[in-house]
């Protein structure tokens, strides 16, 4: 059994999970966004969309999706973000994107929204889950960004099974931007309160041996693993020719 999830365990029985005591390296007031070192993979991420949701209305396919990288963050949210607004083009129902990365948030980056209230705030305190989320430039996608978080601030697990369910009945789809599973339990957690999860692994970053251990923490957790998405690939012949063979 991996050391995440005798973490994740522990952290079920005290009923509780706190952000990380040390904040993230990258000051919040100016977070890193990964580089985009090739033109936006949208027909790929066309195509993922289209594995995990379609047909579109079925009743059999997830509504909320986790998205985790391995042992980072960054390309993950970018990736989650792109996800978001191809379903939204593809699919005539409400779409909401939800960034629960609570320690090191990057969704409000990629969309230029505020952060000062979102998801940490619709945790603490009462009324609808709508409440909390912003509408983006597309009249069917909405964005709950995680909010400002209060120095030793703590949330009950039973309040977020309860605002995971309010967010399956509010929108049609939810995907969901989760802290990377080698480094925070609640990855494990938030996956398990969503159908599924899909890894965001980094070529030639993330190790063979660390997407096993994650592999196992999943299924040990009884997580349903929707895909993986193999991101940052290098091509040492040009694209077009690795595409014939």
């Amino acid at each position: 059994m991996s050391r995440n999830f005798e973490l994740l365990q522990r952290v079920a029985k005290d009923d509780v999970f706190r952000p990380a005591e040390h904040p993230p390296a990258v000051p919040r007031k100016s977070p890193f966004v990964a580089p985009l070192y090739k033109e936006a993979p949208h027909a790929e991420i066309a195509k993922l969309v289209q594995r995990l949701f379609s047909p579109a209305g079925s009743v059999d396919g997830p509504k909320i999706v986790s998205f985790s990288g391995i042992s980072r963050d960054d390309r993950c949210s970018w990736i989650c973000a792109r996800a978001a607004e191809a379903l939204a083009d593809q699919a005539d129902a409400s779409v909401c994107v939800v960034d629960a990365n609570l320690w090191s948030p990057q969704l409000h980056v990629h969309y230029a929204a505020a952060n000062s209230y979102g998801f940490s705030e619709g945790l603490a305190e009462n009324g609808p889950i709508c409440n909390f989320a912003v509408p983006l430039r597309r009249a069917n996608l909405w964005l709950i960004p995680a909010g400002s978080i209060r120095p030793g601030a703590s949330f009950s697990l039973e309040r977020c099974r309860e605002r995971f369910s309010e967010l399956r009945e509010a929108f049609a789809h939810v995907l969901i931007s989760a802290p990377a599973l080698s480094r925070e339990a609640e990855a494990t957690f938030f996956a398990q309160l969503a159908d599924g999860v899909v890894l965001i692994v980094e070529a030639n970053q993330s190790r063979r041996e660390a997407v096993r251990r994650v592999k196992e923490q999943l299924e040990s957790a009884h997580v349903r693993l929707l895909g993986a998405v193999l991101d940052q690939r290098t091509f040492p012949i040009p694209e077009k020719l690795y595409r014939r063979l």
